[in-house]
């Protein structure tokens, strides 16, 4: 990747995007699947980062996201909880973080990238399911790794994927 990527047309590196506490960050607006767009175009509002939720707030804003069909935001509700939740529930908040990512991948054609995320987080979660319980904060943890083991098959057999319609039911079917 070039020393441009973040900076728009007569920019130069050392003008790169900065965020308030003057730490690298691409301003650059997103579409629905998180992808970079044209300094300019209209955007999809970027999820805010660092919110610290209660696990049941997480759930369902995360859910929320991947609905309206923006996996690449759930993904950032779930690195949140990640990051901010306790140490025994990292593993869980992380499988779920790469399932968002895998659904992205898939949305966007990335089917390697797509299907080994979804089996990536499908594994950590079943990790986690099997030392902790099997749903934590009310999330269908069975439900979503089967959908995701599922999403990756038909992802590898070259299904297009809309992200709002293949969107996990995390509290189970509804």
């Amino acid at each position: 990747m070039g020393s441009t990527e973040n900076t728009s047309p007569g920019r130069t590196a050392a003008a790169r995007d900065r965020d308030s506490e003057g730490r690298a960050r691409n301003a650059r607006p997103r579409d629905g699947l998180g992808r970079p767009l044209p300094y300019g175009a209209p955007g999809v509002p970027r999820q805010p980062e660092g919110v610290v939720r209660r696990p049941e707030e997480s759930v369902a804003e995360a859910q929320r996201l991947l609905d309206e069909g923006k996996p690449f935001h759930a993904h950032e509700v779930f690195e949140d909880a990640w990051k901010s939740g306790p140490e025994e529930e990292r593993e869980l908040w992380r499988g779920l973080a790469q399932l968002a990512v895998g659904l992205t991948h898939a949305a966007r054609g990335n089917v390697t990238g797509g299907a080994r995320l979804l089996r990536r987080g499908a594994g950590a979660a079943e990790a986690w399911a099997a030392r902790a319980g099997r749903r934590p904060h009310g999330i269908d943890l069975a439900g979503v790794i089967a959908w995701a083991r599922e999403l990756a098959a038909e992802v590898e057999a070259g299904a297009p994927v809309d992200a709002g319609a293949r969107a996990p039911r995390l509290r189970g079917a509804s």
